[in-house]
């Protein structure tokens, strides 16, 4: 099925007013394809990678599949030279699929089975990321096939998600790692670290280099070979309901800081929500509705156990408008279809009065979405219809 010619401006989304073209085009979609949707437009993909790239410009940006691991997401991505971030034998299936040099992918979940190992190594990804000795013996068999990464942890109680309570080892964990490679004849590319998802704070990326760093000079201090490789992660922020600093004010003391490594050190980075986050919206419409303790409550063809997951899964906080304009607005409540009591979207938001059929747009919806989305109580998850997948603007739509 082919999607309506597109006219749509999803940048527009960041405001609360809809363009007529914005109405029209969601109208139509939903026409076409019913609800609820996820509309998908390839062009803010490319828009921000380009924008980080630009921001980072001596760094290779490898996209992080887990928030929108979507075919069209990686065919754009490789058409931009991109390379890619992979975790599972399902994402290094993904990518090999749409022909992705292996080259030009590194693994990087710090704790593997043997068989994920061996997938990744079928497909050609030979770097992969450890941060203990037990995940270090997995490596003696595969010893002559791969290189390394030792993730440090950084911990950031400021964060969405503070990944380092979970995966990373201390400065002086990482050096004992190193000379136990040495000992046991696996190669030590580098080292990673990831300071936490929508990461607000510059200073934190700036901390961690300057450590790594640290390690690096110890490293060579102990006569182990030098390191060339610094990952330093994904987290960067995109705009929700808070505002967060401009991509590229908020990489300027992280490029200082990295210019402070020596010149043979390669630098990349994992980014994964700022790629894909503006890149969709979700459209849900009303199937029901009651006044409940003097509150009307909306029941939409969406939810927490769909596109709304990352509510649960992710913290976020998605802007959210409705079609409609006209009419007082007064606080409601916004809910999914299941009939589980955790299904709410939204509390004490201002809407106009709504019909059944009235639509509610949900803006930055393309990270942790569609990709934590579920078929509990045998909903049907949103069809994401896609736009702009070729350079050329032409479109299509894809289940």
């Amino acid at each position: 099925m082919a999607a309506a010619r597109s006219v749509l401006n999803f940048q527009s989304f960041t405001s609360q007013a809809l363009s007529a073209d914005d109405v029209h085009l969601i109208e139509s979609s939903v026409e076409q394809f019913g609800a609820p949707l996820l509309l998908l437009d390839c062009d803010i993909v490319r828009q921000q990678y380009r924008a980080l790239s630009a921001a980072l410009p001596n760094v290779t940006l490898h996209f992080a599949l887990k928030p929108l691991p979507h075919p069209v997401v990686v065919r754009t991505l490789l058409q931009e030279g991109a390379s890619f971030d992979l975790a599972t034998t399902g994402e290094v299936e993904l990518v090999a699929q749409e022909g992705v040099p292996a080259e030009r992918t590194i693994h990087t979940h710090p704790i593997k089975r043997d068989a994920d190992i061996r997938d990744a190594l079928a497909y050609g990804c030979n770097v992969f990321v450890v941060d203990n000795l037990n995940e270090l013996a997995k490596f003696k068999a595969y010893r002559d096939e791969v290189e390394l990464l030792v993730r440090l942890s950084f911990r950031n109680s400021e964060a969405f998600a503070d990944l380092s309570k979970k995966f990373g080892c201390s400065p002086e964990q990482a050096v004992n790692i190193i000379e136990m490679a040495k000992e046991w004849n696996i190669r030590i590319k580098g080292l990673s670290f990831h300071v936490g998802s929508q990461t607000t704070n510059p200073q934190k990326y700036v901390e961690a280099i300057r450590t790594c760093k640290g390690v690096m000079e110890e490293v060579v201090a102990r006569g182990l070979p030098a390191l060339s490789t610094l990952d330093i992660g994904g987290g960067f922020p995109v705009n929700y309901t808070k505002q967060v600093m401009p991509i590229d004010q908020f990489c300027l003391p992280i490029n200082e800081a990295l210019a402070e490594l020596p010149e043979t050190v390669q630098v990349i980075a994992e980014p994964g929500r700022f790629i894909v986050a503006q890149c969709m919206m979700s459209v849900a419409s009303v199937m029901g509705q009651a006044e409940r303790d003097g509150q009307m409550w909306y029941y939409l063809d969406d939810g927490v156990y769909g596109s709304f997951s990352g509510l649960i899964f992710d913290d976020a906080q998605y802007p959210l408008v409705t079609l409609k304009q006209e009419g007082e607005r007064v606080p409601s409540v916004l809910a999914g279809p299941t009939c589980d009591s955790i299904d709410v979207i939204a509390e004490d938001i201002l809407l106009p009065k709504l019909d059944n059929g009235d639509l509610i747009v949900g803006r930055m919806m393309g990270a942790y979405t569609s990709a934590t989305a579920t078929d509990f109580n045998f909903f049907k998850r949103a069809q994401t219809v896609v736009f702009n997948e070729l350079a050329e603007n032409s479109e299509r739509m894809i289940g």
